[in-house]
């Protein structure tokens, strides 16, 4: 059984679990990957690294870097 989504209702439920009324739940388990759509994922960036010229790389990487930094 999957704990619900309200806050509440998922403290009481851990509650009940703490004290031996109710059945643990189980974690959920991981999605298995593709390990086709893994590998090509893997190679996608560096063919992309390697077709752009280093001045697009750098506009990227600039570009990025000024958004992960930016003060609101």
């Amino acid at each position: 059984m999957a704990r619900p989504k309200d806050p509440n209702q998922a403290a009481h439920q851990i509650f009940l679990e703490s004290i031996g009324e109710a059945p643990k739940t189980e974690a959920p388990t991981p999605k298995a990957k593709n390990p086709a759509a893994v590998a090509l994922g893997r190679a996608g960036g560096l063919a992309r690294a390697a077709a752009l010229p280093a001045t697009k790389r750098t506009q990227i990487a600039a570009k990025g870097a000024k958004a992960r930094w930016k003060i609101d």
